[in-house]
């Protein structure tokens, strides 16, 4: 009697389902990539350098990859026979960053406008959505009409593909903020303008950045399709004009240049998305 009366005394640890000994459960996507990307590529390149050394491909149709490499060695040196790519690279970086700047610091406060005044937004409102939609290489022709073939139609035509989507960024951003927060601040004294500033702009950071990296992704291929149309030095130039020759081993060198320089600015743009917003995300 004594033994059931200390064995009723006794706690009896209770089982726990083992879902709940999880201590964090696992999130779709959730995990690095960097990985796989690098073997991606590396069997890309290794089916490359096979199809075209077995002769399988035509030189003419996708050279193989140690002439791609040796015409960027030769254009890197400036052992080819036109400009060296340090040059085109400099003309296109300074065309695609003059219109980015110019963008940046008008179409962000338009948005912004846009964003808290139906006014201004009855009135950029129109003219962005009727132009956006366009391909720009529609309306270079008439750029260059009536600013001639310098650099003003190739920076503008930049200026124009990166406008819109920043534009249209920050007027969406414009909403991300709570109407708890903007009724706390009034609470607090703010003005009209102190909220805008310090409630509704920062949350609209997020947007804004978005549509940074989405314009710089837009102008960049943008100034490739205007070089190739008016310029005489740049990336998109040096592409045109080996096209013009059968140069296929300098096009697809030219064309990675392109590609790997966009990717570059787009991690750009994520780093600095993360510096300036790292609460994104986790709120």
């Amino acid at each position: 009697m004594a033994d059931q009366n200390l064995a009723q005394d006794v706690p009896v640890e209770k089982s726990t389902p083992a879902v709940l000994k999880t201590s964090k459960f696992k999130v779709p996507g959730e995990g690095a990539s960097v990985g796989i990307s690098v073997v991606t590529v590396a069997v890309l390149m290794v089916i490359w350098f096979v199809v075209t050394n077995l002769g399988l491909i035509k030189p003419l149709f996708l050279p193989t990859p140690q002439s791609v490499f040796l015409q960027f060695v030769e254009y890197l040196t400036g052992a080819a026979n036109d400009r060296p790519l340090l040059e085109h690279f400099a003309a296109s970086m300074a065309r695609v960053f003059l219109a980015f700047v110019l963008a940046c610091l008008t179409a962000i406060p338009v948005g912004i406008a846009m964003g808290m005044s139906r006014i201004a937004r009855g009135i950029f409102d129109p003219p962005i959505e009727f132009y956006r939609p366009l391909p720009p290489l529609a309306y270079l022709p008439l750029i260059i009409i009536w600013f001639g073939i310098d650099e003003t139609p190739k920076v503008l035509l930049i200026y124009l593909a990166c406008f819109a989507p920043m534009a249209l960024a920050a007027r969406s951003g414009m909403k991300s903020a709570a109407q708890e927060q903007i009724n706390a601040a009034y609470s607090m004294g703010a003005s009209y303008m102190q909220v805008i500033r310090h409630v509704i702009v920062p949350s609209a950071m997020p947007d804004i950045l978005i549509g940074m990296r989405i314009a710089i992704g837009f102008g960049w291929t943008t100034l490739v399709a205007a070089e190739m149309v008016a310029a005489n030095v740049g990336l998109g130039q040096m592409v045109l004009n080996a096209s013009n020759f059968l140069r296929t081993d300098i096009v697809i060198m030219g064309i990675i240049v392109i590609g790997v320089v966009a990717y570059l600015f787009d991690l750009l743009m994520r780093w600095v998305e993360q510096t300036l917003v790292p609460w994104k995300g986790r709120m």
